[in-house]
């Protein structure tokens, strides 16, 4: 503490569990000891601090001095205990008053919930002219152009109006690669996408959004809190589904910051055409027979980076596994990042890309991620991160195989990186104000 902090008996705070202790502490009985021992009380870790030199001697300290305060976070300093029972009593009464805050909540959120319902089915139509636009089906009226230009010119005072259209000019319908080049144009998006995936999403005529039903209404999700992304597809070569759907259910109260908690993902099984699954990669290897020492050739699949990945979400391992041990914290950490990037890919695309299609296909959407990828970044700061190319997917099928690799390798992408809300956190529902989706 400064120096300049005046201390005096008479004008001593209220005490807190941070500034009173469980029991005295008089100065004659000395101070106690760091829980931090020093060099000279670990002879191992003393020689292997002096071999990092001084940069890593400084960090390697500031980690052990860390841990042991992060140790101490949670613990109780006594005040709690030390208290009278009326006053505990009061506590009580308090706590049972932030019940009922919690549940009226509960109650708002849910009422939000409703309203996102109330104007999705308002904005229907307009989805539905917007899909007849970029399918071919119609053209834009004189009135939506004009309305358009408006906004264009609006945002950018040096725009030029289109020419009127000529007597003999024919219409042009529909928008050519609309949605990938939407996805294409989303930065998060945009590192899942690979170039075979591309060639897949150019059949992707609409993506649109569903809250699940109510209780009594049918659907296996009715009367949960959560939301469906339906995306429609024309006939193409690599899987028979005309829909793909992705639904993502939050847990029926909310969580601890007022908003509702990400539960779990549900997505479509894709009906793969032989040969064109693009969530797999195949390679040829040499397989040799151990006893006749004959060889063959042989198809090996591997799981590979693939947008449609998205629609096999990842799953939380039981917090029975996890308390047991059973999995490998490198593990874990793994899913909950695969999960992370999951929720937030799901979130953008009802809160950003299904409202808001154009500005991502024109690329205006870019300005506004670039600003609030820009005020991310300056609350981190830079880690070198050593896992940069490695594969997201380690797993092979089960062959047994004594063989030389083959002249067709099989080429890995590196994993996304996780972007914005984590899952198991809160919605992007705003607790101070409803978002009119």
């Amino acid at each position: 503490m400064s120096s300049n902090v005046p201390i005096s008996q008479s004008n001593i705070g209220a005490p807190t569990p941070q500034n009173t202790p469980l029991s005295h502490a008089p100065i004659s009985q000395g101070l106690s000891r760091p829980t931090v021992p020093d060099i000279s009380e670990e002879p191992e870790v003393a020689e292997e601090l002096t071999s990092l030199g001084a940069s890593g001697m400084q960090s390697a300290m500031l980690g052990m001095v860390q841990g042991k305060l992060a140790g101490l976070v949670g613990r109780s300093s006594g005040y709690i205990e030390s208290l009278s029972t009326p006053v505990k009593r009061n506590l009580e009464g308090l706590k049972g008053i932030q019940v009922k805050q919690t549940e009226l909540q509960n109650q708002y959120k849910r009422e939000c919930l409703e309203l996102e319902r109330k104007y999705l089915e308002l904005q229907k139509p307009l989805y539905a002219r917007r899909h007849e636009i970029i399918v071919g089906k119609a053209v834009a009226t004189a009135e939506e152009i004009a309305a358009g230009e408006a906004q264009s010119a609006k945002d950018d005072e040096d725009y030029t109006p289109l020419p009127s259209k000529e007597a003999d000019e024919e219409d042009v319908k529909g928008i050519a690669e609309f949605w990938l080049t939407a996805l294409r144009n989303h930065p998060g998006l945009a590192e899942l996408i690979t170039e075979r995936d591309a060639d897949a999403l150019k059949y992707l005529k609409d993506i649109t959004l569903s809250y699940l039903p109510h209780t009594g209404e049918e659907g296996e999700f009715a009367g949960k809190p959560g939301f469906t992304l339906t995306f429609h597809w024309d006939e193409n070569s690599f899987f028979t589904n005309t829909t793909l759907t992705k639904t993502y259910i939050y847990q029926e109260e909310v969580g601890y910051s007022g908003d509702f908690v990400y539960d779990r993902a549900v997505g479509s099984d894709i009906a793969w055409k032989e040969d064109k699954d693009l969530t797999r990669e195949w390679e040829i290897k040499k397989q040799r027979n151990k006893n006749t020492n004959r060889t063959r050739l042989i198809r090996k699949s591997h799981p590979t980076a693939s947008f449609f990945n998205f629609f096999a979400p990842p799953v939380m391992p039981s917090d029975e596994a996890i308390e047991a041990g059973e999995l490998d914290p490198d593990d874990l950490e793994e899913i909950e990042e695969r999960l992370e990037v999951d929720y937030q890919v799901g979130e953008d695309l009802k809160e950003k890309i299904i409202p808001r299609a154009v500005d991502y296909f024109t690329g205006k959407a870019l300005e506004y991620d670039m600003l609030d990828s820009e005020e991310d970044d300056d609350d981190f700061d830079d880690e070198d991160d050593e896992d940069a190319d490695e594969p997201e997917f380690d797993e092979v099928c089960d062959y047994d195989s004594d063989s030389d690799d083959g002249d067709v390798p099989a080429r890995r992408r590196g994993p996304p990186k996780g972007r914005g809300t984590a899952a198991g956190n809160s919605s992007n529902v705003n607790p101070e104000e409803c978002k009119q989706q």
